[in-house]
């Protein structure tokens, strides 16, 4: 299977080979892991497969959804839906997908929210977000890999994550003004599938949190809920 981008791939003369498959499932060690790889790397393939199964399930979920009461029904689209596409997102770095993608996932969101509080498809989605103290796809995304660099200047990660991270302060022999907010170097990259790095991505996610959030006194359980207030009030408006 021949990968990289649009361009790179109409150079490569393939004409004499017989091409099976744009796409490919990944498996280790007999575990369906559940990722579909492109050829143009683009996750295209994945994000439609992964938002058919979501929309077969909600689909399953609806008619006994009617004859549960409303505490019963969001326990059950939690465990069936809602949780499983962050988890699948953030385990392989969807981050900084295209737009489109994003929509195609966030679509599913928006349809287990709806379920769970029997909005009308019309209704705007923002205060049904807010009801259900959801945060939107995209911005899960970057919760869990902040989670991860917090992880990584805690020394809470394996080493192959723990290399890719480092303080300002620790990567410089000058004195620097981001040396004292514990901001993170961000690693230069060139192209769009280099910017989605974790190094570069999760370092600049990083630095973009407020001082208050970055000092090394916040403990874990209480970095998460004030990391998920602050993306919360951004995004939902909520006070």
């Amino acid at each position: 299977m021949w990968l990289g981008s649009g361009q790179q791939i109409n150079q490569v003369n393939v004409s004499d080979i017989l091409i099976l498959s744009s796409s490919v499932k990944i498996v280790e060690s007999a575990q369906d892991l559940g990722v579909i790889i492109d050829s143009h790397l683009s996750l295209s393939s994945h994000v439609a497969g992964l938002c058919r199964s979501e929309f077969y399930h909600l689909r399953q979920l609806r008619p006994l959804c009617r004859s549960l009461p409303a505490e019963a029904t969001k326990t059950l689209v939690h465990a069936g839906v809602h949780f499983m596409l962050p988890g699948l997102l953030q385990r392989f770095a969807v981050y900084r997908v295209t737009d489109k993608l994003m929509r195609q996932v966030q679509s599913v969101q928006n349809a287990a929210a709806r379920l769970i509080t029997g909005a009308k498809r019309r209704e705007h989605i923002t205060p049904i977000w807010r009801q259900l103290r959801w945060l939107p796809v995209r911005r899960r995304v970057e919760f869990k890999m902040a989670s991860l660099v917090y992880q990584v200047l805690s020394s809470k990660v394996p080493s192959y994550l723990a290399d890719d991270i480092h303080l300002a302060s620790e990567s410089s022999a000058r004195s620097l003004r981001s040396s004292s907010g514990r901001k993170c170097s961000v690693t230069r990259v060139h192209g769009h599938f280099g910017d989605r790095c974790f190094d570069a991505a999760g370092s600049r996610i990083w630095n973009n949190l407020p001082a208050s959030l970055r000092d090394k006194e916040v403990r874990c359980t209480e970095f998460r809920r004030q990391l998920k207030t602050f993306m919360f009030q951004t995004d939902c408006g909520a006070s």
